[in-house]
């Protein structure tokens, strides 16, 4: 039914994103590939356009997770080792932030980075284990431990702020990049389990038993969210995502109480720093929760497959920006479902022009390249306007 040539070379071809005559391939380094876009450096953004519930030439799309495992030229210059050693290499970093724009003519880049990178930079014995994910050998579990917990400050993240000022003099102004920061609740589960956990028994467990000590972990990773994005945004990046994923585990009266107040001083912070700039709110299988995280302060919200456009839309007001959500499982069966699935999400959202197309959750490592290749490519040439 769908085909990956002809919508990948039309596209690209339309957006000069991959000149046929540049010679740029999927394994290009930056400095070859900034010469083919810089044409575009005045084009205004379709994300940003989206973010703000404006019309533009094309529903915007990018993807959680684009940069990294799925990609073979990722896999071609990562090296071994920790992702918060390859993170800590300004030029690597930047260069694996691009390949997926690179490769799939996306509408926006995010930042190869990881949401434990600032209790990691600030000493609290927190890495991520490949096949495993964060894992701390000692958890955050008393009073004690917030000894370990500073402060973050921007210089315990200069490589951070390096890798986006790269990053900014690289891309072209129509393709924002994008700073990102794991929400405190998220976070703290990470800190609290040391290692990625189905129950979040122990974090349930100091949130209940525990309070005074859980809002105090929690202002200090407010502080944690703040700074970091604050210092990408500072440095160049035009809009943020905060990743509260594992919020889902939770009920509705225990986020309100227990995570809520913490949430909305990260975006009310931002949104007094950078007044102008659009955050996005995320988590996993949230449905139940999207009401009080809408209610956080984000400009946007991001939707998984659960939940349809129209609904979100329905119980938040028809204004509402969102970002999703196609099945990241439609992606791994291949172009057809995907392209059939993304389609689906196309007509939910029923030409509301406060849309940017996502998965519903991050890309997963198996994932075929060729097939986001045409879920952008569909989604452009399918919502493509001859008025911006």
């Amino acid at each position: 039914m769908f085909s990956r040539h002809p919508y990948m070379s039309q596209v690209a071809f339309l957006s000069g994103l991959v000149p046929e005559q540049s010679g740029v391939g999927p394994g290009s380094r930056i400095s070859s590939y900034v010469m083919s876009v810089s044409p575009n450096h005045s084009v205004d953004s379709p994300f940003l356009a989206a973010a703000n519930g404006r019309k533009h030439q094309h529903t915007p799309v990018w993807f959680m997770r684009q940069a990294g495992r799925s990609l073979p030229e990722y896999k071609a210059i990562r090296g071994s080792g920790s992702i918060l050693e390859a993170i800590k290499q300004p030029a690597l970093s930047a260069e694996i932030t691009l390949q997926p724009f690179h490769r799939y003519g996306v509408d926006a880049s995010v930042l190869y980075s990881d949401i434990v990178v600032p209790p990691h930079a600030v000493g609290f014995g927190i890495d991520v284990a490949p096949g495993t994910g964060p894992v701390a050998d000692h958890p955050f579990r008393s009073l004690e431990d917030l000894k370990r917990l500073r402060p973050l400050e921007p210089d315990d993240v200069s490589y951070v702020i390096e890798t986006v000022k790269l990053l900014v003099a690289e891309l072209p102004t129509s393709v924002p990049l994008l700073a990102f920061a794991g929400a405190p609740f998220t976070v703290a589960s990470y800190l609290i389990e040391g290692r990625p956990s189905r129950t979040y028994q122990n974090t349930k467990r100091m949130i209940h038993l525990e309070a005074e000590l859980w809002h105090q972990l929690m202002d200090r990773l407010v502080q944690h969210s703040v700074t970091f994005i604050d210092a990408q945004l500072s440095a160049g990046a035009r809009a943020f995502q905060l990743f509260d994923s594992w919020a889902g585990s939770l009920s509705n009266s225990d986020y309100r109480e227990f995570v809520l107040p913490h949430s909305k001083k990260v975006f009310a912070q931002l949104r007094e720093l950078h007044p102008d700039v659009a955050g996005i709110h995320f988590g996993i299988g949230c449905d139940h929760l999207l009401e009080s995280m809408y209610e956080a302060g984000p400009k946007i919200m991001g939707l998984d497959w659960r939940t349809s456009i129209q609904s979100a839309r329905q119980r938040m007001g028809a204004h509402l920006v969102v970002q999703g959500n196609l099945d990241p499982a439609l992606v791994l069966a291949g172009s057809q479902a995907a392209l059939e699935g993304a389609e689906n999400v196309l007509d939910d959202n029923a030409n509301h022009p406060g849309h940017i197309f996502n998965l519903g959750h991050g890309v997963d490592p198996t994932t075929d390249p060729a097939v986001l290749e045409d879920v952008v490519a569909f989604v452009h040439e399918k919502t493509r306007s001859e008025e911006s």
